[in-house]
């Protein structure tokens, strides 16, 4: 397609993300329009490092707002891990336009990032907008916003058979989040026990909870949590093969025997309930110290409670509450992601 036909979709995607992030759409739409125009001067022609640089001065020579030709300056930025990261709403809301629009036009003709090859950068424009709402902490859901940029190439792609779902693109940026996070430090299992959990689309929140298991992790009650979940996990998984079926499902609380199923049971039913409420209110530390609750439940019942019990009905019920201790942990994080 033309310049003006990608400029014409970056207006559309622009004016979209400002409303959601409390841009002025007007501004944004604006400088959408006028972006790309400098690449036409014999200034950009002579030197194309100046590119956004002179359309910022062509702009303001021109009368137009201040935020308009900042945003036409800084909407190619970060082109790099070094690179400076807009923070004017403005700005932010153009330089995501045009990096979800390449991102869009690029998946619509199934032309991926493969291996270490990456000839248009595809990569460094994931790893662009996943800075830009980072480094902004921008409450932004990215499967609308994909599905937004890749409504725009639906056409083209229905004429190639090629389908367009919004995960796919998720899963992509989800990859490049993760390499993100390695350079910054962060222990790649607490990524992929945050990750697992599946269907995260805000990245703030994502951080926040990545963040919060990795301080209970260090803790004593978290490195305990962690073992008596290895643990659960290890008998659950031998029994299961051994009898080739599952033990998912929740236990007979009158098939209890010992005093330590009945409290393992009902600190499982109260910390399941409110890690689930304190997470959801995105109270994630909260969550995680709701947690270290059943480490003294635990310890007592793999003190004194024999999981394999000659008793049939015993051992189903107990192996079942086995399965729920992963259930309820389940919901905070994958602990079984976790090394240690």
């Amino acid at each position: 397609g033309t310049v003006a036909e990608k400029v014409g979709r970056m207006k559309a995607i622009a004016g979209d993300l400002a409303d959601k992030i409390g841009a002025d759409k007007a501004q944004a739409e604006r400088a959408a329009e006028l972006c790309k125009c400098d690449l036409i001067s014999g200034m950009v022609y002579e030197i194309p490092e100046v590119q956004g640089i002179m359309g910022r001065y062509y702009a303001l020579h021109d009368g137009e707002a201040e935020a308009v030709a900042d945003a036409i300056a800084d909407h190619y930025s970060p082109a790099g891990p070094s690179d400076d990261c807009p923070d004017a709403p403005v700005s932010i809301a153009l330089a995501m336009a045009d990096k979800l629009d390449t991102l869009a036009g690029f998946w619509s003709i199934d032309e991926k990032p493969t291996g270490s090859k990456d000839p248009f950068a595809l990569r460094r424009a994931a790893l662009g907008v996943i800075r830009l709402i980072i480094e902004n902490k921008l409450r932004l859901p990215l499967l609308e916003s994909f599905e937004a940029a890749l409504a725009h190439f639906k056409v083209q792609a229905a004429t190639s058979g090629i389908e367009l779902p919004a995960e796919d693109l998720l899963g992509f940026f989800a990859d490049r989040l993760k390499v993100h996070l390695k350079g910054e430090g962060v222990r790649h299992d607490l990524i992929d026990a945050v990750f697992a959990l599946g269907g995260e689309d805000d990245l703030v929140r994502l951080l926040a909870r990545v963040e919060a298991l990795s301080a209970f992790v260090a803790t004593d009650d978290g490195a305990n949590l962690l073992a008596a979940h290895k643990r659960a996990s290890n008998i659950l998984r031998i029994e299961e093969k051994k009898d080739g079926t599952s033990y998912d499902g929740t236990p007979q609380e009158a098939a209890f025997v010992e005093d330590a199923e009945r409290a393992l049971f009902a600190a499982l039913n109260d910390v399941g309930a409110e890690g689930a409420k304190l997470a959801g209110e995105e109270k994630f530390e909260d969550a995680m110290a709701a947690l270290a609750k059943l480490r003294g439940p635990l310890d007592t019942f793999f003190d004194d409670v024999m999981v394999n019990d000659d008793d049939k009905s015993v051992r189903e019920n107990r192996l079942k509450l086995l399965s729920q201790i992963q259930s309820v942990m389940g919901k905070i994080a994958d602990f079984s992601k976790i090394e240690g």
